[in-house]
């Protein structure tokens, strides 16, 4: 059973392109009108290049999929303009518990302190969050999103690409200079250009459930290992929003997929879990699921994105997470470089950073998976003797494993400009920047990461010397106060200091006394400029 409601249709619309005798030649095609390909279409689109995003469907809605959005997610959504509607509909949370049987192991806060705009995560159902997006992209006027256009051929050229699209009213030919596929983890894209995923499939298979009920539990994360309704096995349960939970339970590697999603079989586990049966289903699924990823990212003038370049079980909410946060390295890269501001090996960076970030997402959720579905004796003997440990040290709480939720990677990269001064901050080059509430010069409150929005920028804490010279400077002290301090404790700020924030937020690098030419070469490197990586 995979019942599918369709909320939002969209309308195929004829593109003049159709009615030119030859490929009409466009910057930038994105294949795939995903979260993923949204996110991007929309990112290049604000800083000012002209998109064409084509999708071979004609809605949205079938199914939950992913629901749980991080911290890191949420500013770049709020610096998309959709993170408002994301967060008045969703479900925050930051509270998770682990249980063995019945009882509670520990409990963890995912965002213990103050001082952030965003929650540590939030519960929404993925049509939601592409709803808001699909709205995002209509407001933007070099952003043009056709619907029932499939990409049926891909032709490689020196200085771009030409695709064949097919539609409706038959195919046609375009040509791009770059295409971005984010056409998912079954990629017709990937397909065309031969590559194969790298990595391992396993075979343990889940059943995943969005039930509507009105539930007493509260918005948290509850995981199980071995519970009495569901014994040997493990269990998980969120809240979403309009009163649906997600619910995931194992099922081993030898369980039918096609008869566990029939309703006589889903029914009882459900009703043996929730203890009622009053509830119905929005959505049932068996699903197994791989940790792979491509060799490379970007082939040419072709360059893949979230699931389309690499795939992770979905313990953690590895998966969407990951991969707007490719579409926001990726976009300013490729802004750059087709502006003439950056040689094109910037792009070659893309590949770099964020293949790294899939290697380690790949490794968080390979462990998750292998704490969760020993495959082993050995395997099996560790996570009940870590369990059992659990109910009463700390130090074995930390290596209970029921998915290490996702977190921004810190890019070790030639981009980075290594530290020469003395910090004693985690904030080190390459890492996103935490945000702070701050007071603009008219007294007005404003966080942090909206006033950097996404430029390049140089912030300096003000010291009553020369303030350091660049394309955008903002002062600590004068066009933003740090009135309750939090800015000076996490960036281990003092008098003088100075940082480089690359246009996705990640610092590029700090000094306790920054000179003007430090400063421009770190600026120039950042651009990915040659002669300045080593």
């Amino acid at each position: 059973m995979n019942t599918r409601k369709v909320l939002y249709q969209f309308g195929y619309r004829r593109s003049p392109d159709q009615d030119c005798p030859s490929p009409v030649r466009h910057p930038v095609i994105v294949v795939g009108a995903g979260p993923i390909g949204l996110c991007t279409a929309i990112d290049l689109a604000q800083r000012g290049v002209p998109v064409v995003l084509l999708d071979d469907a004609d809605r949205i809605g079938e199914g939950s999929r992913g629901i749980c959005y991080s911290k890191r997610t949420l500013e770049i959504l709020d610096r998309l303009g959709v993170a408002a509607p994301c967060l008045q509909k969703g479900v925050t949370w930051k509270i998770g518990k682990v249980f063995q049987r019945n009882d509670l192991l520990y409990a963890f806060d995912l965002l213990p302190e103050d001082g952030h705009k965003m929650p540590a995560f939030i519960n929404l159902q993925q049509y939601y969050l592409e709803h808001a997006l699909v709205k995002r992209a209509a407001e933007l006027s070099n952003l043009d999103l056709r619907w029932r256009n499939k990409v049926i051929g891909l032709r490689r050229r020196n200085d771009g690409v030409t695709l064949t699209v097919e539609t409706p009213e038959g195919a046609y030919d375009l040509d791009a200079d770059w295409v971005v596929a984010a056409d998912g983890a079954r990629s017709a894209i990937r397909d065309m250009l031969g590559l194969a995923f790298r990595g391992e499939v396993f075979e343990d298979r889940f059943l995943i459930a969005d039930v509507k009920m009105k539930g007493a539990f509260p918005p948290e994360r509850w995981f199980w290992f071995d519970p009495p309704f569901h014994e040997g096995h493990s269990a998980l349960l969120h809240k979403q929003p309009d009163d649906v939970w997600r619910i995931d339970l194992q099922l081993g590697p030898e369980a039918d997929a096609k008869a566990e999603q029939s309703p006589e079989r889903v029914i009882p586990r459900l009703r043996q879990m929730l203890g009622h049966e009053d509830f119905s289903l929005e959505w049932v699924s068996v699903y197994t699921f791989q940790c792979r990823r491509l060799e490379r990212f970007v082939h040419g003038r072709v360059i893949f994105v979230g699931d389309a370049a690499h795939q992770v079980s979905p313990f953690g909410a590895r998966g969407a997470n990951s991969g707007i946060q490719d579409a926001e390295n990726l976009a300013w890269k490729l802004a750059l470089v087709m502006k003439g501001d950056a040689p094109g090996s910037l792009i070659d960076t893309y590949d770099l950073e964020r293949s790294a970030a899939a290697d380690e997402n790949i490794g968080h959720s390979t462990r998750s998976t292998d704490f969760i579905a020993p495959r082993s004796a050995q395997e099996l003997r560790f996570r009940d003797s870590v369990l059992a440990l659990a109910r009463h040290a700390p130090f074995a709480q930390r290596m209970v494993n029921s998915g290490r939720l996702s977190t921004p990677s810190t890019y070790e990269t030639p981009l980075s400009t290594p530290d020469r001064d003395q910090w004693s901050s985690g904030l080190r080059p390459g890492a996103p920047l935490p945000d702070a509430p701050m007071l603009q010069r008219n007294g007005q409150p404003i966080w942090l990461l909206e006033a950097l929005g996404g430029e390049e920028t140089i912030l300096h804490v003000q010291n009553g010397g020369t303030v350091p010279q660049g394309s955008r400077v903002l002062v600590i002290g004068e066009d933003l106060r740090d009135e309750h301090g939090f800015f000076m404790q996490r960036f281990d700020a003092k008098p003088g200091s100075t940082y480089l924030v690359r246009p996705d937020q990640h610092l590029a690098a700090r000094w306790r006394s920054a000179d003007p030419a430090a400063i421009e070469k770190a600026s120039r490197r950042l651009k990915g400029f040659d002669g300045e990586h080593a």
